[in-house]
C-alpha cells in the first residue's frame, strides 16, 4: 500500500486542494478512493490532462483517509513535486 503518502507531509488531501494542486501542475502521483463519487473522478481526471501523473487506486475513501491520517474518508489525495 502506498506507504510514502503516509509518511510525508508535501502532500494534499481532499478533492479541492488536490485539484487545485493539479491545475498548478504540482502534483506528482494522484491516490484516488475506489469508491469515489464519478462526477469528482471526471473533475480529476480533467485536472490533470496532458500532465504525467502517477494514479494510485486505494480500494476505499474510508483506507485513503486512515492512510493519511485522518479519521474520516478521502476521495483523493496527491503527492506534490
Amino acid at each position: 500500500m502506498p506507504n510514502r503518502l503516509g509518511e510525508t507531509t508535501n502532500r494534499v488531501v481532499g478533492t479541492k486542494q488536490v485539484l487545485k494542486q493539479l491545475r498548478q501542475g504540482n502534483a506528482a502521483t494522484l491516490y484516488l478512493g475506489g469508491d469515489v463519487d464519478e462526477t469528482v473522478r471526471r473533475l480529476l481526471e480533467e485536472a490533470m490532462e496532458g500532465q504525467p501523473i502517477e494514479i494510485v487506486n486505494v480500494p476505499t475513501m474510508k483506507e485513503l483517509g486512515r492512510i493519511c491520517g485522518i479519521d474520516v474518508g478521502a476521495a483523493c489525495a496527491a503527492l506534490l513535486k
